[in-house]
């Protein structure tokens, strides 16, 4: 049994799966990942995958609770062939939104949400920096939860729930309009409420999150936009048909009645972005803000965006509650 681990998709989407996961996982549970990626794989030969991983040192049994990552398997993860991660922020996104069931007609359905880690102590003043962002609408939604009964939240932890903004192509979707996710960007904000990008990144060249970068490297101006009216912010950027924009505006609109946040004129179409002839842009600031302007204020937030989706009813209107 001495497969390449790095030419094998099978374990490295294995190893992937694991380095995900907050609790040791079974082969059952494992396969019922696996699945959902689009490899179809029984209990038993998850086994056969698991038994080398552990041979290799990557992997080691909890007892009957299934398989963590060893620091081994940590390093080999983050070791990985970049062609194999080039694509897997997207692909995590894209499986969202297909999950995402928000209807803003009715207001029903599940949203995409980032999970972000804070300690006990950090929290009130993380909020605050949250509730500045939410009021001045410079967030996806103007919401968030607070939430402690979660296996992901380690001890002396408390996790915030924000909308992340792939929910919109989910929406999009769902009205039968074709989208794609295309950049990630800081945008520039005027005192008089119009609006350009200084620098964006496609989603599918990277292997990290580009909000991750850009709010790590201290890019962004978020705590002086929320304060001034002026600054930078980050904001998503999707594509779809010309031919939909009458379709587009209608979907945004209803999104705007139930606290999505969109830049100027409806985010469809106004920016300094690279035309097309048959393309329509479509821009929407990130809940990452509500993220960055807690970082900008020196709070440590640890934040994984596209963490799952819940019903949107748990977000709304839950701004500050447990």
């Amino acid at each position: 049994m001495t497969p390449s681990i790095r030419s094998e998709r099978k374990y490295l989407e294995i190893l992937r799966i694991l380095a995900e996961s907050h609790e040791p996982l079974g082969a059952k549970r494992l396969s019922e990942k696996m699945a959902e990626r689009g490899f179809v794989l029984s209990d038993r030969a998850v086994q056969y995958y698991l038994q080398y991983l552990d041979e290799m040192g990557f992997t080691a049994k909890v007892g009957n609770r299934g398989r963590l990552l060893t620091e081994a398997g940590i390093a080999e993860s983050k070791r990985a062939l970049v062609e194999e991660q080039i694509g897997f922020i997207i692909s995590k996104l894209e499986r969202l939104a297909f999950r995402s069931t928000f209807d803003p007609l009715t207001g029903k359905g599940t949203v995409a949400y980032n999970l972000s880690l804070v300690r006990e102590e950090d929290l009130p003043g993380v909020t605050a920096a949250f509730d500045e962002v939410a009021k001045t609408g410079y967030g996806f939604l103007n919401t968030y939860r607070v939430v402690e009964t979660d296996p992901r939240i380690p001890d002396g932890h408390i996790g915030i729930m924000t909308a992340c903004s792939i929910t919109l192509d989910g929406v999009l979707q769902r009205k039968g309009i074709p989208t794609r996710l295309e950049y990630a960007g800081r945008i520039a904000v005027d005192e008089n409420g119009s609006a350009s990008f200084l620098d964006l990144i496609g989603y599918r060249g990277t292997s990290v999150d580009p909000l991750h970068l850009f709010v790590s490297a201290g890019l962004t101006s978020i705590n002086r936009l929320v304060t001034t009216g002026a600054g930078v912010a980050l904001a998503n950027v999707r594509a779809v048909p010309s031919a939909a924009g009458s379709r587009v505006e209608e979907v945004v609109g209803l999104m705007e009645e139930r606290g999505f946040n969109f830049p100027a004129r409806r985010g469809i179409g106004e920016f300094n972005l690279p035309e097309h002839p048959y393309r329509l842009f479509i821009v929407a600031f990130t809940g990452m803000n509500m993220v960055g302007s807690a970082i900008e204020k020196g709070y440590t937030v640890k934040t994984e965006i596209g963490a799952g989706t819940t019903p949107f009813e748990d977000l709304v209107g839950a701004t500050g509650s447990r």
